[in-house]
């Protein structure tokens, strides 16, 4: 008979509510959920533990490769400075920093990770990981004209990340962000057969509705600082949300950020991108710009909230406990149950794995993590 894994919390939450403290999660030895059940149909072997016996989180937007810039760029200094910075001084990433990061996520109870990439950097780290790795391959390009090329360059990384053919890993070519795609590129993405879902840097500072309503502001510096040709471009008039959405209506979008996100932003995707998701990556935008996103306009309109960590070079670690502190700091009317279930089943329903993880199901094997006021750590 093979050995069962019984644990005990104050609570249990099961990826959508909190479940009473008497109750038992009862896991295989490979940590396949078996069952909840009230303590007094546990039986023998129960572990007792201290704090709310979770599932991993499923952390939906890091850079991992970026590990090596922790400290490297101020804080408040706003997004197009900060990207400036980190073309600037990003340099050799480093495999130690990466390998240091992950081994941190890992213990802090991440068990999926939504991961920025640029190149390879992060290949040999995701090579037989116990954590799970959507590898987003990012590709940008601003100039019309240089649209296949680029994208030319985010196929061949794609297909070194797909020769890693492990159960664990899996891989899509996406936008940068509204301000370095141009609409050539998003055109060829969105023809892109079996590529998703699609994870896009959304409203992550002013500047980028604001290039997008009438061409003026910071990104235009930016442009010129780095001999980028903009003369292509044209303002829509509004937002950058609706010049860009309708390329992927038909496909998951996570929309990462969202710091500057309109009521008429969240009302037209709800519209014409009904299954979107609003990664929140809170330290990261309170590092760059000191501003959050409208939470509480995202869950009035009933937006599927997920949470992300962004990278070392915006935050001062990569925790998802910590993001939601963050949340419950600023945000105390928001019931901690709620948060739980966008750092846990939404996420993975973003990532589309929520089929193992994200939830306390039979079958599943989201990962067990124990969370207390002091913070997460994983039990298995």
């Amino acid at each position: 008979m093979t050995q069962q894994l019984k644990f005990k919390g104050t609570a249990v939450f099961d990826g959508r509510k909190i479940l009473p403290g008497n109750n038992v999660l009862i896991l295989s030895e490979d940590g396949t959920v078996v069952d909840i059940v009230p303590a007094e149909l546990a039986g023998d072997g129960v572990q007792e533990l201290e704090g709310i016996i979770s599932p991993g989180f499923v952390n939906t937007h890091c850079h991992l490769e970026l590990s090596h810039m922790k400290g490297v760029i101020p804080e408040g200094t706003g997004l197009p400075a900060f990207l400036t910075q980190v073309m600037e001084k990003r340099g050799a990433q480093d495999a130690e920093a990466m390998k240091t990061a992950a081994e941190a996520m890992w213990e802090s109870g991440i068990s999926a990770i939504g991961d920025i990439c640029n190149g390879t950097a992060t290949l040999e780290q995701k090579q037989g990981a116990p954590i799970y790795y959507h590898s987003f391959v990012e590709t940008m390009g601003f100039v019309p004209g240089a649209a296949q090329s680029r994208l030319d360059y985010s196929l061949s990384v794609l297909e070194q990340f797909r020769r890693l053919n492990d159960h664990m890993h899996a891989c899509s070519v996406v936008p940068h962000a509204p301000y370095s795609v141009s609409k050539a590129l998003f055109s060829l993405l969105s023809v892109m057969p079996d590529n998703m879902p699609i994870s896009i840097h959304n409203q992550e500072t002013a500047a980028e509705n604001q290039l997008y309503k009438n061409k003026t502001g910071a990104f235009l510096d930016f442009y010129q600082h780095f001999g980028m040709d903009a003369s292509a471009f044209e303002p829509t008039g509004g937002t950058s949300l609706p010049a860009w959405l309708p390329y992927f209506k038909h496909l998951p979008v996570i929309l990462v950020h969202n710091t500057f996100s309109t009521k008429e932003d969240v009302q037209f995707t709800k519209l014409h991108a009904p299954a979107a998701y609003w990664c929140l990556c809170p330290l990261a935008n309170l590092y760059i710009e000191n501003r959050l996103p409208d939470i509480g306009l995202l869950r009035s309109e009933g937006c599927t909230i997920a949470l992300g960590t962004d990278s070392l070079a915006s935050n001062h670690q990569l925790s998802i406990w910590e993001e939601i502190q963050a949340i419950r700091t600023h945000f105390p009317e928001i019931p901690l149950e709620e948060i739980l279930q966008w750092a846990t089943l939404n996420g993975a329903r973003a990532l589309g794995i929520n089929a193992r993880y994200g939830s306390f199901e039979k079958g599943k094997q989201p990962g067990v993590i124990v969370i207390t006021d002091k913070g997460s750590r994983r039990i298995h």
